[in-house]
């Protein structure tokens, strides 16, 4: 029997900054190690045909309550990433559509960021088979209180679960599948994807992000395809 393979699969990349503690280097080398992480999770997400995978890089309190040094290192590693896309048209080649979601280049202010994300979005827009999303400067309970004050300003509101969804920052992506938590700690945090997970299932790990491989992964993806969803039958 071929596996069930879930069609969005969303990633709270926890485990960074422990990583580096644990190996007794700078935490900024945990963020570099994790985002060769994240790239080879991407390409292994693609291969197994999970037609969306979206990932957590940070959130509003992240970028805001964390140091102006680890912030601005976060920046110049998420430039650099970008540009090796873009140089290298990785996103192209794999026809997969790119997009950030969230308020962090408006609030860590670089314009060179802004820039990149724009092209990248706009070089990969007519790509619908391979999604690759990340969540930057995203709070789910400020997406859905955005969405809130949005529908409020409507004098004519039809109250549907699609139409309340077309107000979400992340209007345009499916019902989440499968959240994989990496880090240790089994929990939620500002709201993730509130909208998108009310029917997901789970997967925690004790393992840190940036040792968080392909098998793993693939064992994840394997537990999913093993559960069944009721829906309350």
């Amino acid at each position: 029997m071929a596996q069930k393979i879930p069609n969005h699969v969303a990633i709270i990349m926890d485990g960074n900054r422990r990583w580096a503690k644990k190996n007794s280097i700078p935490s900024y080398e945990g963020h570099r190690e994790g985002a060769k992480r994240m790239n080879a999770i991407a390409d292994e997400a693609k291969k197994k045909g999970v037609p969306y995978l979206t990932v957590w890089a940070a959130s509003i309190d992240n970028l805001k309550k964390r140091t102006r040094i680890e912030v601005n290192f976060l920046v110049s590693l998420f430039e650099q990433e970008l540009e090796k896309i873009l140089d290298g048209k990785t996103f192209e080649k794999n026809e997969t559509r790119f997009r950030v979601i969230g308020k962090g280049a408006e609030i860590v202010k670089s314009k060179k960021l802004s820039a990149l994300i724009e092209e990248a979005e706009k070089n990969t827009r007519k790509f619908k088979k391979n999604n690759f999303t990340i969540l930057f400067g995203y709070d789910g309970k400020k997406e859905m209180l955005d969405a809130i004050r949005a529908i409020r300003e409507e004098k004519q509101f039809s109250y549907s679960y699609e139409s309340v969804k077309a107000k979400l920052w992340t209007a345009a992506l499916p019902p989440v599948d499968l959240v994989i938590r990496t880090g240790g700690e089994p929990h939620w945090s500002a709201g993730f994807l509130m909208w998108h997970t009310t029917d997901s299932h789970f997967y925690f790990t004790d393992t840190l992000w940036p040792d968080f491989g392909k098998k793993e992964f693939s064992d994840a993806l394997t537990e999913f395809g093993k559960r069944e969803k009721r829906l309350g039958k």
